[in-house]
């Protein structure tokens, strides 16, 4: 996910998974970097089901939160996110260990 405030005011976000139509704020983006803090939005689904010939609409819940899957995170003193560093990995023994 990311969020960009360009010089003139525009805001761009992107978050995979979560229709556009869904708003979110700076403020939102912000939240999420306190460690553990996560975010829900409720967005409506269109779930096709040929071989029955229907369309199923749900109301599903769709929770962001920050998570260290692919690069190690770093927290200042007050639990807030500063930085990531990419992990290393030097043999298949640490790949099974992690």
């Amino acid at each position: 996910m990311y969020y960009l405030e360009t010089i003139d005011s525009n805001i761009i976000y992107k978050v995979k998974g979560l229709k556009h139509e869904i708003k979110l704020t700076r403020d939102d983006f912000e939240s999420l970097l306190i460690k553990q803090s996560f975010l829900e939005k409720f967005q409506t689904k269109w779930i096709k089901n040929l071989s029955l010939g229907n369309i199923q609409i749900r109301n599903d819940l769709y929770t962001l939160q920050v998570t260290n899957n692919k690069r190690k995170l770093i927290y200042n003193s007050n639990n807030k996110l500063i930085n990531s560093t990419p992990y290393i990995i030097n043999s298949m023994k640490e790949i099974v260990n992690k």
